[in-house]
């Protein structure tokens, strides 16, 4: 019989709304686990941050005005 991942209690699966969790209870805790950030998953290549990205300097020339490097006609 599989356990539930937050009480480890036996898990009855047929007909069980709150699978693979034993309650709504269990489920709640597990969501409110991964809204506080106690969770996690890893990465292996993260993207920059905002503030990388910002300090970066030699991606632009400079001028921030995307309108100016539209071709005129």
């Amino acid at each position: 019989m599989k356990k539930c991942p937050t009480c480890h209690r036996p898990v009855n699966w047929e007909n069980n709304p709150d699978r693979p969790f034993c309650s709504e209870r269990c489920k709640l805790l597990d969501f409110g686990a991964w809204a506080d950030e106690e969770y996690g998953v890893p990465a292996e290549d993260s993207a920059p941050s905002l503030e990388e990205l910002e300090g970066d300097t030699t991606a632009t020339d400079g001028d921030s005005d995307l309108t100016s490097r539209t071709p005129r006609r």
